[in-house]
């Protein structure tokens, strides 16, 4: 069982031993080398120019922050990022105002973003020790919070639309077993993480729990909280998410 939790990980490097500036770098840039600093810091200072002008200045410098960029990329005002180099981002991908990217992870990529994906205002995509993996024309409403940690991965796949509000989580259900080690000590429960079929629209204020899996072209109605598996063409709702219908009935 694995005792180092996400928060606690974090919790160490950002109060642990040593300069608090190598403790920014770790946490913050995820590289030491000065140059790398020195970039991530100037791009900072440009994420909350408004207007035309920080659009053209964040188009020209940002896309040499991450593992990948391609073209056509607007970024809107706002925007935080963490560990940059560990997201790749496609074609024609929209990243508006507010969002947050948080890569935190020891592997070499931790988000991936296909092309002509789009993230609404205020999105927030983190891992801790996971991976969020967002397939080709992924429409994300605002607010949305996706996470994934201890190697238990979100995956969004094609033409997948998600309402404001949603929630995705992969990892997360800690194991309790203890009963005098404090729960979030006891470590975090490996799982296949949460998955979204191709195609499959949630409405605003849907959670896909870790361990979920909604197939090709289904539904999750409006605040509906899912923690199995939905068939492809299926349409759940409630708390917990049952079955309502089919795309497919007469």
């Amino acid at each position: 069982m694995d005792h180092e939790t996400p928060s606690l990980k974090t919790q160490q490097s950002v109060a642990g031993e040593g300069p608090g500036f190598s403790r920014y770098q770790d946490v913050l840039v995820g590289s030491r080398r000065l140059s790398t600093t020195v970039y991530f810091e100037w791009c900072s200072w440009l994420a909350p120019i408004p207007g035309a002008l920080g659009l053209m200045l964040r188009k020209l410098f940002w896309p040499r922050l991450f593992g990948a960029c391609g073209s056509g990329v607007m970024f809107g005002a706002n925007i935080i990022l963490r560990h940059p180099k560990r997201i790749r981002i496609g074609n024609n991908v929209v990243l508006s105002e507010g969002v947050l990217l948080d890569a935190r992870h020891s592997k070499e990529t931790a988000i991936r973003i296909g092309n002509d994906v789009i993230l609404a205002n205020n999105t927030m995509i983190s891992c801790k020790e996971g991976t969020v993996d967002i397939e080709d024309r992924v429409g994300i409403g605002a607010y949305t919070i996706i996470q994934s940690a201890q190697h238990c991965p979100v995956v969004i796949e094609q033409d997948a639309v998600l309402g404001p509000r949603c929630y995705l989580v992969g990892g997360g259900n800690y194991h309790v077993d203890s009963k005098t080690l404090p729960i979030a000590k006891q470590g975090i429960k490996q799982s296949p993480g949460c998955t979204i079929g191709r195609g499959a629209w949630l409405g605003a204020n849907v959670s896909a729990i870790d361990g979920s899996h909604l197939g090709e072209g289904s539904i999750a109605a409006t605040g509906a909280v899912v923690i199995g598996n939905v068939e492809p063409g299926e349409i759940v709702g409630g708390v917990p998410a049952r079955r309502i219908g089919h795309r497919h009935d007469d």
